[in-house]
């Protein structure tokens, strides 16, 4: 768990250092303010806000499954928030920042509806 502390102060870090809608020196001198952290034998909560618009939550049991988010504002101007959960499947973020691919094409989509219904067959095995 204090892997996942450290690892939230470092993405809140890199989101500080990203933002750009206020001056440079603005962000240097941004200040914590709130942060809280409780660790305990059956899991963790935390949770950051700065004074240059980052803020960060996450919580997890003992198992190491974890859920959270994590919001700034991005060199354009924009507010970036992504959420997350991570757990024994890995980690989950969602947003409309996070990239997602292109549609597969039907050409393709009807090709695999073909294939599945006309397996192929098994051949015995040659010794």
């Amino acid at each position: 768990m204090l892997k996942f502390l450290i690892l939230a102060a470092l993405v809140a870090y890199a989101a500080a250092a990203a933002t750009t809608t206020a001056s440079a020196d603005d962000d240097a001198h941004a200040e914590v303010k709130t942060m809280t952290s409780d660790v305990r034998p059956d899991g963790f909560e935390y949770t950051l806000e700065t004074s240059n618009y980052i803020r960060e939550e996450a919580a997890g049991d003992a198992n190491g499954n974890m859920h959270g988010s994590y919001e700034y504002v991005s060199p354009e101007g924009e507010h970036v928030k992504v959420t997350y959960t991570a757990d024994e499947n890995g980690y989950h973020p969602s947003g409309e920042w996070i990239p997602t691919p292109p549609p597969i094409p039907e050409y393709i989509l009807k090709a695999i509806e073909y294939i599945k219904a006309h397996p192929p067959k098994e051949e015995p095995a040659k010794h």
